[in-house]
């Protein structure tokens, strides 16, 4: 009953959106439904993790521990970024840059369902079609604000994600083929794994290298990462954390998804290229991270070094680097999303993305400077936020398994990356301006989100408590740990 709750309560709540009675109340009631579907998918979360399975609607809509935190971070993003969008939506308008509000809560609405859809829904072939909606809706959000450059972002991003999801399709379409080969009937995550040993080895590896550069685009994997600062930089600071807080993990679920087929698959093995692609991820994110300008930018292309991160979690192999892989989506998703709030909170206060821009934040404007500041040192990886654990975890895992090189070099570019960060974000907060700044106060919801948001933030990488680890582990043995 809660998977199909989930799925129809944005469904209504878009459709609401858009009428006569519901444009006025679309703000209130796309929050309503998103709290409620929080709600439902913690109730998933708690029953996967003490029965490892949840299914519904005769096996169409299942969700195991790994569907369940990516559902569950999919639903607590979506509530979180509802209740940003409420001001800084509304003060938006107010400058005359956004098309009609209600347009933007439909638009939501179906956004977040269609990322809801990927970890739900049992067929393969449907969650294909459910992660090009995730595309072709947010795309219209990309470019809400209608300037010239956030219809270039937006054109940008659907051509160069729409050409990944075609070879991803080519992809499926070849395990489909394989499954058939192999005589197996359903074409679901279950029934390829179970297929894969009656598989000819070479369909499967063929469909995992297409996959993995088709929706490595949608990932934001180097080198297909070109559309992300993009359509960052350009969409609003709550679709931003939708898309790098979530959007890319949901996508990344369907890649890990293909770590068990193929290590399912005699003779194959799929950890180097997962090494490979993770790597020259983070290393070409770090060097980005040195040269940016724009600060939205860079909470970009810090997304694209963490989904490096976990791949190179997920090749390492292993329960403890496949929990720290877990770890690390979840703290990514809490403290991205985080981290685009307090941009969003900067530009608001500001009225600009440049970093060079904005100095002596912490005096001006002491909400956006902390926020700014608690952002940076939790996606930055340090203590005591979630991601220095998991980051640990994953480095740890890596000198037990005797891949030193990996380990070494990995650590190498976190380190350079959080000074990256840290540096950049120091100069806005306490950098001495040339001039005095003028700055506007922060919608109420804002902070508020920025409140609620900084909980979770915090705690997980202090205590993470113990529905939360079953869950990691169930992700983890999802994954092949």
């Amino acid at each position: 009953m809660e998977l199909f709750g989930i799925l129809v309560i944005p469904l209504l709540a878009s459709g609401f959106s858009l009428l006569p009675l519901g444009r006025r109340f679309a703000a209130p009631a796309t929050l309503l439904a998103t709290a409620i579907v929080l709600g439902l998918a913690l109730a998933v979360a708690l029953e996967a993790s003490r029965t490892g399975h949840v299914a519904a609607s005769g096996q169409w809509l299942t969700c195991d521990g790994l569907g369940a935190l990516v559902l569950l971070l999919v639903a607590f993003v979506g509530f979180t970024a509802a209740l940003f969008s409420w001001g800084y939506v509304a003060e938006s308008v107010k400058r005359g840059r956004q098309k009609s509000i209600h347009q933007y809560y439909a638009l939501y609405n179906l956004f977040v369902l269609s990322m809801l859809c990927v970890p739900l829904l049992a067929n393969v072939a449907l969650m294909w079609i459910a992660v090009e909606l995730t595309t072709l809706l947010s795309a219209f959000l990309v470019g809400f604000e209608d300037t010239p450059e956030a219809l270039e972002a937006a054109w940008k991003y659907v051509i160069l994600t729409t050409l990944g999801a075609v070879l991803a399709l080519l992809g499926f379409l070849i395990l489909y083929w394989g499954s058939r080969v192999a005589g197996m009937e359903p074409f679901t995550w279950i029934g390829l794994v179970g297929a894969a040993p009656h598989t000819p080895p070479a369909l499967i590896w063929i469909a995992f290298l297409f996959i993995l550069v088709g929706f490595g685009t949608k990932v934001g994997l180097v080198p297909m990462h070109t559309w992300l600062p993009d359509a960052h930089s350009q969409a609003p600071a709550s679709i931003c954390a939708l898309l790098s807080g979530v959007e890319t993990t949901t996508v990344l679920y369907v890649i890990l998804r293909l770590f068990p087929v193929v290590s399912a698959a005699p003779g194959l093995d799929a950890r180097p290229w997962f090494i490979a692609f993770g790597l020259i991820s983070v290393t070409v994110a770090t060097l980005l991270l040195i040269y940016v300008r724009d600060f939205k930018r860079m909470f970009a292309f810090s997304t694209v070094e963490h989904m490096g991160i976990i791949l190179v979690a997920a090749g390492l192999g292993g329960a403890d680097a496949h929990l720290g892989a877990a770890y690390q989506m979840t703290g990514h998703a809490i403290a991205k999303s985080f981290c685009f709030f307090a941009a969003g909170a900067t530009v608001l206060s500001v009225r600009t993305q440049e970093i060079a821009s904005v100095r002596g934040l912490v005096r001006s404007s002491p909400v956006a400077a902390i926020a700014l500041l608690a952002g940076a040192f939790a996606i930055a990886g340090a203590p005591p936020f979630g991601l220095f654990v998991s980051e640990f975890v994953i480095l740890k895992a890596g000198l037990a398994s005797g891949q030193y090189a990996v380990v070494g070099l990995l650590a190498f570019l976190v380190v350079i990356a959080f000074c990256a960060v840290m540096l950049h974000v120091n100069r806005m907060a306490f950098g001495t301006p040339e001039r005095e700044m003028h700055t506007w106060a922060l919608p109420r919801t804002c902070k508020l989100t920025l409140a609620f948001a900084a909980i979770p933030l915090i705690i997980i990488g202090i205590y993470v408590p113990a529905p939360l680890f079953e869950l990691l582990k169930a992700a983890a043995s999802a994954m092949g740990g």
